[in-house]
């Protein structure tokens, strides 16, 4: 006669005995979600915009950036990322990580990505750019659309 299954946790909100014990063991140990990478941070940036979520995109803009330029000109400046989504289409890949160095500014970290279309063309013919204030910012501090 087969043992009936046995769960120390119980299951919580729909979830079986083993997905209980793990989040039981989650929640035990501490275990917090990994903080987003720079190059997450700039591709959910850049997927808001290019699905015309500018509300969600606005939100990832330093405070700084926010507080300098309102929501309506924003929309403004990303509408043309969001346009050249319409014609490439709204897939985009990691195309390069860097930082811009000279010029008499700070160096500012970028993050560009090429549209899925374009990923076979070198160079891509246009590139999403956005950047950063250092390499541990997680806000955005600008962005804009590289033509080559």
């Amino acid at each position: 006669m087969p043992m009936p299954p046995f769960c120390v946790v119980p299951p919580h909100k729909g979830l079986g005995c083993r997905a209980a014990i793990l989040l039981g063991l989650a929640l035990v140990l501490g275990a917090q979600p990994a903080a987003p990478t720079q190059p997450q941070v700039a591709r959910r940036f850049l997927l808001d915009i290019l699905h015309a979520n500018y509300p969600a995109a606005y939100r990832r803009l330093a405070p700084e950036v926010r507080a300098a330029v309102r929501r309506p000109a924003f929309e403004a400046a990303a509408r043309p990322l969001w346009q050249q989504g319409q014609v490439r289409g709204p897939a985009i890949e990691l195309y390069q990580i860097g930082t811009r160095l000279g010029g008499g500014r700070p160096s500012q970290w970028f993050c560009r990505f090429a549209f899925a279309q374009d990923s076979a063309r070198h160079p891509p013919p246009v590139l999403l750019e956005v950047t950063f204030r250092d390499t541990t910012a997680r806000a955005v501090l600008g962005f804009g659309l590289r033509q080559r």
